[in-house]
């Protein structure tokens, strides 16, 4: 029986970035199925019970971030640029649609490549249809699950079944009963599959 990666993240996150650039090797590597969830962070750290300031408001916090940001995109020899916004939730949503249709890989890594590769305006619709383009989707199709009652209603439940599981922040990767946060942890998240 193939194991499953459950990935949790959100397109507002560039460690979630980080992350989707190595996972799906190392799902491959470890014969393993890459299971895309998105999440909303803000909402997850409320429902996890913290109310705190996020990182963008604590300004020694986001100079050490942005150092370590810079020095894994360096690492890994991709862009990083800062997204126009952080109004991912249709983006997050539109996932959905793409795992329906058996193309959730290329998009998620499509998508990031566009918000945190390029920095584009997640607002724009037009980046949107292109991406789901490149991913092989139906623009027009894709578009009209997010906006549809449908799209949101589902996007919602995989949110607050996220939540319920003890997802509170992202990039989380869970396999079996063992847990894994952040990018930085897929070296412990490889040695673990290894070892079954």
């Amino acid at each position: 029986m193939t194991r499953t990666i459950d990935f949790y993240f959100d397109f507002i996150s560039p460690f979630s970035y980080l992350a989707q650039l190595k996972l799906p090797d190392l799902a491959r590597r470890t014969g393993c199925e890459l299971v895309y969830w998105p999440i909303d962070i803000p909402e997850a750290k409320i429902a996890a019970g913290n109310y705190g300031p996020s990182n963008r408001e604590v300004a020694p916090k986001i100079k050490v971030m942005m150092a370590d940001l810079n020095r894994w995109a360096a690492k890994y020899d991709v862009p990083l640029r800062f997204p126009a916004s952080f109004a991912c939730a249709d983006w997050n949503c539109a996932t959905l649609y793409a795992r329906e249709q058996g193309k959730a890989e290329p998009f998620v890594t499509a998508a990031f490549h566009r918000i945190w590769g390029l920095g584009i305006d997640p607002r724009d619709r037009g980046e949107l249809r292109v991406c789901a383009a490149e991913a092989g989707l139906e623009p027009d199709a894709l578009v009209a699950f997010v906006e549809s009652s449908l799209g949101q209603n589902e996007y919602r439940k995989v949110r607050s079944k996220a939540y319920q599981r003890g997802v509170f922040g992202a990039p989380m990767m869970f396999v079996e009963d063992q847990i894994f946060w952040g990018n930085d942890r897929l070296n412990f998240l490889e040695c673990y599959l290894n070892q079954k």
